[in-house]
């Protein structure tokens, strides 16, 4: 009898053996410090994913008017936007719209009267120097009925050197341009400006030329091959561009032109229903706005 009682007291576990050994519990204790560990971080995380979401997809449209600045005294500013281009970019579905605006539009400049809706940043940057931009953009939301958040302005006769530091620009022509037979063509600095710069035809071959220039650029821009090239073009962009919108947007509205390209651009021009030829008492050649129809080509892009 006792030497059976004995027997079942040395088969039965002690309570050193029923409990986990000193490195099990040591692996237990730090997988239970990884998991609360994962699940502090885990909600910061998708805190910075959605926020990182929403900056770059967040569906507010930008509004942008691109001047573009030719022939100005060397050290000022001081000249007519011979491009005015009303541009919106909408990061969320990736669009981006551009309308292109005649220089000899007859329009209302606040506190100048009418005139030629480029001459509205040459009368502020004489009355001011840089308050051009502020000024242009008053007169194309008031006559225009949209409203626009900031300006990129472009010194034409630099821009020859951003070209040439991004390697040259290539150029798709659907139809005989600017002495350029339809096709593909390799423009340096100089024949991209002349490009940008032709007067064959009227000013809406010259519009058209412009936002083809705009959008090769782009082009240019992301791709690859050519981001070797960044720092030379950032330099020669510094000298050629001024603009008021601010740093922290730019990788959002870079993101969105990047997925507008190719087919997300809708480019347009005022053509010839919208505009009506007209001489001022001046004896100067000028073009009347048709507002109903331009209005309702407003609404339909911004």
């Amino acid at each position: 009898m006792t030497t059976s009682w004995l027997q079942e007291a040395s088969a039965s576990p002690s309570l050193e053996d029923t409990q986990p050994s000193v490195p099990a519990l040591s692996r237990a204790r730090r997988r239970r410090q990884r998991r609360r560990i994962s699940r502090r971080l885990l909600k910061p995380l998708l805190t910075i994913m959605l926020l990182l979401l929403l900056y770059l997809f967040l569906p507010w449209q930008h509004r942008i008017l691109i001047l573009g600045i030719d022939r100005v005294p060397e050290g000022t500013t001081i000249g007519r936007s011979d491009t005015m281009i009303i541009t919106s970019i909408d990061p969320f579905p990736g669009q981006v719209n551009l309308l292109s605006i005649p220089r000899d539009l007859w329009v209302a400049i606040p506190g100048y009267g009418e005139s030629r809706i480029n001459a509205a940043h040459y009368f502020a940057e004489v009355a001011q120097s840089g308050t051009g931009p502020d000024l242009a953009i008053e007169t194309v939301s008031t006559n225009f009925d949209v409203r626009l958040n900031t300006y990129v302005r472009i010194r034409l006769e630099g821009f020859a050197d951003v070209i040439d530091a991004l390697g040259g620009l290539n150029i798709e022509l659907s139809q005989p341009t600017a002495g350029y037979a339809a096709g593909s063509h390799q423009l340096d600095g100089t024949q991209a400006l002349a490009f940008v710069r032709d007067r064959t035809g009227d000013d809406f071959f010259r519009m058209q030329n412009g936002q083809l220039f705009i959008q090769a650029m782009l082009k240019q821009l992301i791709n690859p091959l050519t981001w070797f090239r960044i720092p030379q073009t950032i330099t020669a962009v510094a000298d050629t561009i001024d603009t008021d919108l601010p740093a922290w947007l730019w990788p959002r509205l870079g993101i969105a032109m990047l997925r507008a390209l190719p087919d997300g651009f809708d480019t347009r021009s005022l053509d010839r229903t919208m505009i009506n030829p007209w001489t001022t008492s001046d004896g100067a050649q000028v073009l009347l706005p048709n507002w109903p129809i331009i209005l309702l080509l407003i609404d339909e892009l911004f």
